[in-house]
């Protein structure tokens, strides 16, 4: 059974955790060298920034300092995603394993922030993770098709051609 949290801890780790995806995302575009990775990753960090908005506005803690200062604060080099970022940035397959590490960030995403809207009581909050959890995963399908792309795989949208063939 997992740790039941207060609404507040919810938000603080909403928080932390969207800053850590919003900066993993800024980082990902600033190596990418694919143009379309570039603009997914770039997409992606501000639909991030978003969401740390959204969490930010119902949290009531100060450790964060203000919205404005905390974006734009240094990225949390310990963040396992960022710190398997900065190593996969050494090898010639930045867009792949950062869109590896992105699919596996957004899944337990969505995981984590359904645990949390299940344990929230006030509605508005509760809405504010929902809409999140849906938002995550439009963020995980998208990776996964940029993924299939990158990849040279079949893109969703060709599938009907290969399967009539």
């Amino acid at each position: 059974m997992g740790k039941e949290y207060t609404l507040q801890e919810a938000l603080k780790l909403a928080i932390k955790a969207e800053k850590d995806s919003m900066d993993f995302y800024l980082k990902a575009a600033s190596v990418s060298a694919v143009g379309r990775a570039k603009k997914v990753f770039r997409l992606l960090a501000g639909e991030e920034e978003d969401h740390l908005r959204s969490f930010f506005a119902h949290y009531k803690g100060k450790e964060f300092g203000d919205l404005a200062s905390y974006i734009l604060s240094p990225p949390d080099k310990t963040s396992p995603n960022y710190a398997a970022l900065e190593k996969a940035i050494d090898r010639d397959t930045h867009e792949q394993k950062a869109l590896e590490i992105a699919l596996l960030e957004e899944q337990s995403l969505i995981d984590r922030y359904s645990q949390f809207a299940g344990d929230i009581v006030d509605p508005l909050v509760r809405g504010v993770f929902e809409r999140v959890i849906r938002e995550t995963q439009k963020h995980y399908d998208l990776i996964e098709a940029e993924y299939s792309y990158v990849m040279g795989m079949v893109h969703e949208s060709d599938q009907d051609i290969y399967v009539r063939e």
